[in-house]
């Protein structure tokens, strides 16, 4: 692959750091095992280049690489959760040394700055240290046995082969939250990454495979498959896969969840978000217009966590509105390796239409368009992927703004009573992943945090809804799908747990006083 921006911002070179070649790369392989399925092109939103192709897993690969994560969870399980961590410790190191390149790949094959993309390798590199500390602290309980002479405790075992579909907008960070977590807890991997993003997919799969074959891992613990939905049902209706963590829309989770459902098997659901800040009289303007604007611009608006309402108290709203307006007038477009821009493009050109649709469908309905949107073009916009930023005063009942539009549209929304005015419109929506609060006022922060407040997974005080950390259990409630990854205890979602009683005398009591004699 060769163009003017690869060549100016050394996308070739990081391609053969990560020993990515432009053609040759089928992705259905379990460490070393490669699919014979027809090939899918990789263009780039960023310039419009075809970056490379892979082959899309066929069903006879499938059945190949469940066969062989199967086989290998029965061996890995073996090892201890400390063995498993040095093997996560490693694969760490690998993404710390290719961070760069790594990083320039999913900015260039997704189109979020640079600087996103770094730190998008940077949650890997996070959540691979929390793995290996938590490798020796998969903790059960112990209990008192009401019978006397006996002992009850809890424990967890490895569930199996768990299943993985992950979004374009996070190539690689989703993956590792739930891979790093399900290696430790001795489970087997099957990621179908997203059919727009595979060669970060390609790239991460072979670091994890370098790592694993030098210390022996058996084959199977981390295998890939690529393709469109039908590749990811194979997964979805497959009663040899426990556990199916699938992130995307709505619509998609509602399929998935029916599917696993059917064979009882568990689903961890990351689904979409309708995130709204709150801003009340007390709140810091300028640290609001700060949060608002990377959390509706970032990423081009195609986070989950996206800013998508403000609801504003008329007494500020005026002031609100105008500083968030002008801020707009900064803000940057294009080249997302380009450090000087804040916002690249969209992912293709459906986005595009939606974008679009999305702000026609906002005037129909009577809203007030204050930044208008629009496609951008000419020189360094011959991809046709590159928006602007729109605001618009809105209504939370609008029908558009009941949805998700994973596009930088930001909708102002007034409310002119009291804190709990204000959060009733912030939880009228089907989505509940993320919130946010701007206050200076300890007892609106505490109304918004309390069992009346946010009815999100994610509420947050003085800073925006996009951007979590770690170490805190990410996702969402409602529609989002009530699924929890990385940090607290949702590793627990990748283990069986086993409660054990132990009857250490000569006498056999029942529980509950029941008599029972022979």
């Amino acid at each position: 692959m060769t163009s003017n921006t690869a060549t100016q911002y050394g996308i070739d070179k990081a391609l053969k750091e990560l020993d990515i070649h432009a053609e040759n790369h089928g992705t259905s392989f379990s460490q070393n095992f490669y699919g014979q399925g027809k090939m899918i092109s990789s263009y780039s939103p960023v310039d419009g280049q075809l970056i490379g192709k892979v082959s899309q897993t066929t069903a006879e690969d499938y059945e190949k690489v469940i066969q062989e994560a199967e086989k290998g969870f029965k061996e890995w399980r073996k090892w201890t959760a400390p063995q498993r961590g040095e093997v996560v410790r490693q694969f760490n190191d690998e993404l710390r040394r290719l961070k760069a390149p790594l990083g320039k790949l999913v900015s260039y094959e997704m189109g979020k700055s640079y600087q996103e993309g770094l730190g998008e390798v940077q949650e890997m590199i996070d959540i691979c240290d929390f793995a290996v500390g938590l490798s020796r602290q998969l903790y059960g309980l112990t209990m008192h046995s009401e019978r006397p002479g006996h002992r009850m405790y809890e424990q967890w075992h490895p569930l199996g082969v768990v299943g993985i579909i992950s979004a374009f907008n996070f190539p690689v960070a989703v993956w590792s939250w739930n891979t790093a977590l399900a290696w430790v807890c001795g489970d087997a991997c099957i990621w179908k990454g997203s059919e727009k993003t595979p060669l970060t997919s390609v790239a991460c799969q072979k670091i994890a495979a370098r790592i694993f074959e030098q210390n022996n891992v058996p084959h199977g613990i981390s295998s890939l498959i690529t393709g469109d939905y039908t590749v990811g049902e194979m997964m979805t209706s497959d009663e040899r896969i426990p556990l199916i963590s699938a992130t995307g829309s709505i619509r998609m989770g509602k399929v998935v969840a029916q599917a696993v459902a059917k064979r009882l098997g568990k689903s961890l659901l990351e689904l979409g978000g309708n995130n709204a800040i709150i801003i009340t009289p007390d709140a810091d303007i300028k640290n609001t217009v700060i949060g608002a604007v990377f959390g509706a611009v970032g990423t081009c608006g195609q986070r989950c966590t996206s800013t998508r309402r403000l609801i504003i108290h008329e007494s500020v709203y005026d002031e609100v509105k105008h500083a968030i307006t002008d801020a707009y007038k900064q803000i940057k477009i294009g080249n997302p390796l380009d450090e000087n821009n804040h916002m690249g493009p969209l992912i293709d050109k459906d986005s595009v239409a939606n974008y679009l649709n999305a702000l026609k469908s906002v005037k129909e309905e009577g809203g007030n368009i204050l930044v208008e949107g629009g496609v951008l073009e000419g020189k360094g916009y011959e991809s046709g992927c590159y928006v602007k930023p729109a605001i618009a005063e809105a209504e939370n009942h609008f029908k558009i703004v009941q949805e998700e539009t994973f596009a930088p549209i930001l909708y102002l929304i007034k409310y002119k009573g009291d804190l709990s005015e204000a959060i009733n419109v912030h939880n009228d929506v089907v989505q509940g992943l993320s919130s946010a609060i701007m206050t200076n006022n300890l007892r609106e922060a505490e109304q918004f945090l309390s069992a009346e407040g946010s009815d999100c997974g994610i509420a947050n005080v003085n800073i925006g809804t996009s951007g979590a950390e770690i170490g805190g259990a990410f996702g969402g409630e409602k529609e989002t799908g009530g699924g929890r990854e990385s940090g607290s205890d949702a590793w627990k979602i990748y283990m069986r747990r086993q409660t054990n009683t132990i009857n250490y005398t000569s006498e056999l009591p029942l529980a509950q006083g029941i008599k029972f004699d022979l």
